[in-house]
């Protein structure tokens, strides 16, 4: 009996320093160690990029929030303002993305990694409007509010611009050319609509803005079509055939063929 108490009293000592143990471990990984408001920048900085890297954005916000109330200078101020406007985006907070992305900008102009925050600031604006997948929405970029996409083909320009070295160059072009193509229908979507309410004159205003801003892209076809349809219903045939002429020549689809297969319905 009195050998088993004392195995008994020497199995609860040992529990006792492993329990003892483990919450000395713990009070290290939840004490003052781990409080964001004690951490040096360098261990601040390096939670964030850990919550970052493992997608929790919020957590890396709030911890780059931290990070820059705390050490307003530094590098690691610097790419905690860039870091914050991507972890944004990736949470879907648009505004405040571009916010910090622009904050970046006017602070840093001259950064080695400005490139990066007009990138940010273009897929934010793009993101918006479900640019390249716009396809599987149930409405089109083209017949949505165009003001995020003309902000998103402003910044991307800027990009290719004034970084055509930038490895964020190359997908900005693409883009852009997206943008473009989309603005070029979503005119030319206005004018169909001015056109169907008989509002004719502001058709054609339409059509003439998406030829004049937007050359060369597949809506040109369609806005050539709507100024014909509306200087005829205008009464205006002389200027009607003029532009009819412009349309046969311009988009002919071949010798034999006097225009485009929507011709065939007018």
């Amino acid at each position: 009996m009195r050998l088993a108490a004392k195995v008994q009293s020497l199995v609860f000592m040992l529990m006792a320093s492993v329990l003892l143990s483990g919450c000395g471990s713990m009070s290290g990984m939840f004490g003052k160690t781990e409080d964001p408001q004690k951490q040096s920048v360098e261990q601040l900085y390096k939670r964030a990029k850990e919550a970052l890297s493992a997608g929790n954005y919020t957590e890396a916000v709030k911890l780059y929030e931290t990070l820059e109330s705390r050490f307003p200078y530094g590098v690691q101020s610097q790419q905690a303002i860039i870091d914050t406007a991507y972890a944004q985006y990736k949470l879907g907070e648009r505004a405040q993305a571009i916010a910090a992305a622009d904050r970046f900008i006017k602070l840093y102009p001259n950064h080695e990694n400005v490139d990066y925050a007009y990138y940010i600031k273009g897929l934010a604006n793009f993101i918006e409007d479900l640019g390249l997948l716009s396809f599987i929405a149930t409405q089109d970029l083209s017949e949505r509010d165009q003001k995020s996409a003309r902000e998103a083909y402003a910044t991307f320009k800027t990009l290719v611009d004034k970084f055509p070295q930038s490895k964020y160059t190359g997908d900005s072009r693409l883009r852009l050319r997206y943008l473009v193509n989309a603005l070029s229908q979503n005119e030319a979507h206005i004018a169909r609509y001015y056109f169907n309410r008989g509002a004719y004159q502001a058709a054609i205003n339409r059509a003439q803005s998406c030829l004049t801003n937007f050359p060369n892209t597949p809506a040109n076809e369609e806005a050539l079509r709507i100024m014909v349809q509306s200087y005829q219903a205008m009464g205006n045939t002389q200027v009607a055939a003029d532009t009819e002429r412009v349309y046969r020549s311009t988009f002919s689809r071949s010798a034999g063929d006097p225009g485009s297969a929507w011709w065939k319905f007018w």
